[in-house]
């Protein structure tokens, strides 16, 4: 078996609603300092313009008062990534893998299962708070380090540094990482819309192929993508998808 690790994203679309789980006392840490920002703290700590922290500051009062809704994560989360895995008419198997071997890495729950019930919010690695002196990522490490330590096979990381940076050098190493690139007529690009929508294509193969080992995954195609093992690495997977180029008529 193998477990998946995966950012949040700014962007939700709240689904079904699900009944709430107790936060965890970090979590609950973590809230305290986010209430007693003001409309203007957040805007601020989020660099977004005060009718947007407005929003958000109504979301973590809600959270506060314990009024807010709970949704699944991975259902809530509907980021460019999020939009690229399958979320709806999932079989039995599909489900099953979702549930038990994808995590989502948060700065404001830890690393929660992919259906774990969470409400709306903003909050990210970049958030400008600290939380008993230190900042989110220094909060987090210790909890993060112990996935890790606790995990008895392989983790492979769809994350972007923000969130691999939590975690400490020495552990940080034993992650497998996952790379999309696209050859422009020879020339290997990525960015991160490609990234983004390859991560949750790239998911969304795993699961359907069920896929339970890392030469497993050195087997898959997907959107045009595939393994390339001159790039590749023991533990750095990439996968290249090839673009033509259209040709320009001449008038």
């Amino acid at each position: 078996m193998i477990k998946f690790l995966i950012p949040t994203a700014k962007e939700m679309k709240p689904s079904k609603e699900v009944p709430s789980q107790k936060l965890s006392e970090k979590s609950e840490a973590i809230l305290t300092e986010m209430a007693k920002l003001s409309t203007d703290d957040l805007s601020i700590a989020y660099k977004i313009k005060p009718e947007q922290a407005e929003k958000e500051k109504q979301r973590w009062d809600a959270i506060l008062a314990g009024e807010a809704k709970n949704y699944p994560a991975v259902e809530l989360f509907n980021g460019l990534m999020y939009r690229y895995i399958k979320r709806k008419d999932l079989s039995t198997c599909e489900k099953d893998f979702l549930s038990h071997q994808v995590f989502i890495t948060s700065s404001f729950y830890g690393i929660i299962p992919a259906f774990y019930p969470i409400q709306e919010h903003r909050h990210d690695f970049h958030t400008k708070v600290k939380v008993n002196g230190q900042s989110l990522k220094n909060y987090w490490r210790a909890e993060y380090d112990q996935f890790l330590e606790d995990s008895q096979v392989p983790v492979v990381s769809l994350l972007s540094s923000e969130f691999e940076d939590v975690f400490s050098p020495s552990l940080r190493k034993q992650l497998f990482t996952v790379s999309f690139m696209e050859d422009r007529n020879g020339i290997l690009k990525t960015h991160s819309t490609i990234s983004k929508k390859a991560r949750g294509a790239f998911l969304t193969a795993v699961m359907e192929e069920s896929c339970q080992t890392i030469d497993a995954l050195r087997d898959l195609s997907f959107d045009d993508f595939y393994y390339r093992k001159d790039l590749s690495s023991d533990s750095e997977l990439f996968f290249v998808r090839k673009v033509k180029k259209v040709a320009l008529c001449q008038l």
